[in-house]
């Protein structure tokens, strides 16, 4: 069965083309990864199969019992309710349903004869009904899929108002797969989400009895849940069976394929064109014949004669180190760490070396980004001790992406870092990381996600530094810059100590894993396929001293935290407001989009966009300001 057929779409935004051709078919039970550079189209094909924006031309058919479930941003907008009860909206029919058998139990107890037998068989209807729609279980689905997805049973009673963005977009998520949709369309789910909570994800989405569409630049979870790849690449979509990794194998081959045909095509044109001069030569109209009939043959293998299109647009670069450190790079000793009187992390004991590379795992709010600025000398360690070795060099990358100066262009932004340099070679640097021609003159804080953190990659490159502590550096780029990041991870001579959620990065650069507790970091040699083996392998044992342990810590941690968020609800509050405007304003101006005099004035279009696009990096920045707020009040990263 069909749950979704789309013939020939094509989007345009004044004159510039963003796809054409579009087509493609969803069965019922199909497992969809959509890959693509930042800026192919993906989300824009998404919001025309859900009608929030339309199509230039194009049909798109829906199954007759086709229900979408699309994941959509900040769409909780009852902040004074609790988090479980906002989920618990997904289920208004069945809570309805619920309070009218209550009415009519009550109801029963001051009836007799035949009103009695009336209301005696509406219950029995609507009670069928009801079990039957799931009234029996859905507070404890809710319930689960709030806990699957990370949130803890305390963390189910605070309002909605004071949760970070990544919890937020957990409850999104939570309502998405509650909601009875056989299509779902995802857009980069695991966003915000930990590896315990993807994991989750990962196993509700390979039981899941529908189909489902996924935006994503998580290559190891692609290759977990999906069967087949829609590539979004030169303005087109080409569909590919198989997962990520499977779609790249078919994909080379393909190309390899094309390249041949092209190479083949044009030496028997040549070979054509060459006996044509030798006819021409011999001039007798036997030979005329002949150059007629060679020139057929050359028009219809040119007609048909396709060049292989060019690879999407990437960048290669490397990192350097002006010195060699010492053998000893970092020694941690006890280490541990508190926001107000608030725990989040001790006895943290590690010892890296020059060359290693080395990741730190743990949930969300347990203190890994905290501790990289404990190391940079950012957060003032509670106890503990720590000490860089001799010659070492550190640099940072921030996942927040404060390091860049919003009120600047682009070329002062990194020039300014380095004065001495020519303009030639500022641009040249630039342009390695995708900056060319007027883009360098583009205002920071109108650059995408992406792009800034491409910036924040090009200061890292020429700081040279010979440690390089990374907060979540593939936040924010898509596959191709994440492939040329990981390259020059893997060519770095320097050491590396790295806090990610990206397995697929995990897997091909760790030497060694910390994973981060409340009361210490736990050591696994290898990657995280390594790690994962391992940790199974010990969490029969370990789990129930953990829990025992923990309980009554969680209890005083629960009660901190409560304190915490009263004294800073002043600030909560204003930030919650000015989110509130601030997408008020960006929803404003997006619908300007629709307006026909703008849509088809260039001028206009690209003004409009510049606005949207500097409302969105506003916006961002009171979210960053948020998660940064966040991480002070619960440790939450």
């Amino acid at each position: 069965m069909s749950r979704l057929l789309v013939n020939n779409l094509k989007k345009t935004f004044g004159d510039d083309l963003l796809f054409d051709h579009v087509s493609f078919e969803v069965a019922d039970t199909d497992r969809i990864g959509v890959v693509g550079v930042n800026g192919s189209g993906k989300t824009t094909l998404f919001r025309i199969l859900i009608d929030q924006t339309s199509c230039d031309s194009g049909d798109i058919a829906f199954g007759k019992e086709t229900q979408i479930g699309y994941m959509e941003q900040h769409v909780c907008k009852n902040l004074e309710t609790t988090a479980y009860d906002e989920v618990l909206t997904v289920f208004s029919a069945l809570a309805r349903a619920e309070r009218e058998l209550e009415s009519l139990r009550i109801r029963m107890q001051h009836c007799t004869g035949d009103v009695l037998s009336g209301l005696i068989e509406e219950q029995t209807l609507l009670r069928e009904r009801f079990e039957r729609d799931g009234g029996l279980t859905f507070r404890a689905r809710a319930r689960s899929a709030m806990l699957g997805l990370g949130f803890t049973e305390e963390q189910l009673s605070l309002r909605v108002g004071v949760l970070s963005g990544g919890q937020k977009a957990k409850l999104q998520l939570a309502k998405m797969l509650l909601s009875g949709a056989n299509l779902l369309l995802l857009d980069e789910p695991t966003n915000h989400l930990d590896i315990d909570s993807v994991e989750w994800l990962e196993d509700f989405l390979r039981s899941y009895s529908g189909a489902f569409l996924v935006i994503s630049h998580d290559r190891y979870f692609l290759d977990r849940i999906t069967t087949r790849t829609f590539e979004m690449e030169n303005h087109h979509l080409t569909v590919y069976n198989g997962n990520y990794t499977r779609h790249l194998a078919l994909k080379q081959e393909a190309r390899i394929a094309a390249e041949r045909r092209y190479s083949n095509t044009r030496k028997e044109i040549g070979r054509l064109q060459g006996i044509i001069a030798q006819q021409k030569q011999w001039n007798q109209e036997r030979n005329y014949r002949i150059i007629a009939s060679k020139q057929k043959v050359i028009d219809r293998l040119e007609g048909t004669l396709e060049k292989p299109e060019d690879e999407p647009d990437t960048f290669h670069f490397q990192f350097t180190q002006r010195r060699v450190s010492g053998n000893d790079v970092l020694t941690v000793k006890e280490l541990a760490l508190e926001f107000g009187g608030k725990p989040i992390f001790s006895g943290v004991s590690m010892h890296v070396q020059r060359g290693e590379r080395i990741f730190l795992l743990g949930p969300n709010g347990c203190g890994k980004t905290s501790l990289l600025k404990v190391l940079l000398g950012e957060y003032a360690a509670s106890a503990g001790s720590f000490r860089l070795g001799a010659g070492v060099e550190t640099g940072y990358y921030d996942q927040i992406q404060q390091g860049i100066p919003t009120d600047k262009t682009v070329i002062d932004a990194f020039w300014d870092d380095d004065p001495t340099m020519t303009e030639t070679q500022v641009r040249s640097a630039l342009a390695i990381f995708l900056f060319r021609g007027d883009d360098v003159f583009k205002p920071v804080a109108a650059l995408s996600g992406g792009e800034r953190a491409r910036l924040l990659l090009l200061k890292l490159m020429l700081s040279h530094a010979n440690f390089l502590l990374l907060a979540e550096p593939t936040n924010h780029l898509d596959i191709v810059s994440r492939e040329a990041l990981e390259n020059a991870l893997e060519q770095y001579p320097g050491t590396l100590l790295i806090v990610s959620h990206d397995r697929y990065l995990i897997n091909k650069t760790a030497d060694r894993i910390y994973d981060l507790h409340p009361d210490g970091a736990v050591e696994f040699i290898g990657n995280y396929d390594d790690y994962l083996e391992k940790k199974k392998a010990t969490s029969t044992t370990e789990k129930p001293t953990q829990k025992s342990e923990s309980r009554g810590g969680e209890y005083r941690q629960k009660k901190e935290q409560e304190a915490l968020l009263r004294k800073k609800k002043s600030r909560l509050q204003k930030l919650e407001e000015s989110i509130a405007a601030a997408e008020d304003t960006v929803s404003t101006l997006e619908s300007q989009y629709a307006d026909p005099e703008i849509a088809t004035d260039y001028e206009r279009m690209l003004q409009l966009n510049e606005q949207v696009s500097q409302a969105k990096c506003s916006l961002d920045e009171l979210y960053n300001e948020w998660v940064a707020l966040n991480e002070e009040l619960s440790g939450e990263e």
